[in-house]
C-alpha cells in the first residue's frame, strides 16, 4: 500500500509543481543557492489535486487535532487552502500576514479569533520554518492555543525541526523531502547519482553553491 507522502510526492511532480535542478541551481528570495523548488501553488490549478490537498490537510487535521476551533493560513501561500479546508471542517477561518498592513486597521490577523481558541495553522510548505512559527507567535499574542501546524511539504531541514521543538508546535506535512527525491529516482526525472548532491545540499543549504 502506497503513502500518502508517496502518493502527494508523485502528483507534485506530474505537475511540476517541484523542480529539480541539481546543475543548475534556483536561488531563492532568502539568497540560497538551491537545486531544488518546491511551488505548491500549482495545485491549486488542478481542481483534482486542489481537491486531494483540501480533503488530505482536512483529514490530518480532523484525526490529529480533533479539538480545533479555528484554522489559520499562513500568508500568502497557504490562505486558498486554509480557507479550503476550513470551509471543508465547517470551522472559522483567519490568515496571519507577514507583518501588521501598514494602513487601515494595520491587522496582523485577519479574521476574527476568540481568546482561549485551539487554532490550526495550515502552511503550504516549510523551508527553515521562520515565517511559520511567526505566525504562531502571533496567534499566541491573540491569547488562543495553537494546537499544531499542518503543511502540504517539508524540506527537512535540521534548523526548521529545531524551531518547531523549541517552540512547542507539532508539525504535520502531507510530504516530504525523502518521499520526493525516492519518487523523483523511480520515475526517472532525476539521476540516482544526482541524490548525493541533493542531500549535501539539505545538509547545509545556506552555504552551498552547487
Amino acid at each position: 500500500m502506497e503513502t500518502l507522502e508517496k502518493i502527494f510526492a508523485a502528483k507534485l511532480l506530474k505537475v511540476k509543481a517541484i523542480k529539480l535542478q541539481p546543475t543548475n541551481p534556483f536561488t531563492w528570495a532568502s539568497g540560497w543557492k538551491s537545486p531544488f523548488y518546491c511551488d505548491n501553488r500549482k495545485t491549486l490549478s488542478y481542481p483534482e489535486l486542489r481537491n486531494f490537498v483540501k480533503i488530505e490537510i482536512g483529514r490530518l487535521i480532523a484525526e490529529r487535532f480533533p479539538e480545533a476551533d479555528a484554522i489559520a493560513g499562513v500568508a500568502t501561500g497557504a490562505i486558498p487552502q486554509g480557507a479550503l479546508v476550513a470551509d471543508l471542517l465547517n470551522l472559522p477561518f483567519v490568515y496571519v500576514r507577514s507583518k501588521p498592513k501598514d494602513h487601515g486597521l494595520e491587522n496582523l490577523i485577519e479574521g476574527e479569533l476568540r481568546p482561549g481558541m485551539k487554532v490550526v495553522v495550515v502552511e503550504d510548505l516549510i523551508s527553515t520554518g521562520g515565517s511559520s512559527l511567526k505566525a504562531v507567535e502571533a496567534i499566541r499574542n491573540n491569547g488562543c492555543e495553537v494546537s499544531g501546524m499542518v503543511a502540504a511539504y517539508t524540506y527537512g531541514f535540521d534548523v526548521a525541526a529545531q524551531a518547531f521543538k523549541a517552540a512547542n508546535v507539532k508539525l504535520v506535512t502531507l510530504t516530504n523531502y525523502e518521499a520526493v527525491v525516492a519518487e523523483a529516482v523511480r520515475i526517472g526525472y532525476i539521476d540516482p547519482c544526482d541524490v548525493e548532491v541533493l542531500n549535501e545540499w539539505r545538509k547545509d543549504p545556506a552555504h552551498w553553491n552547487g
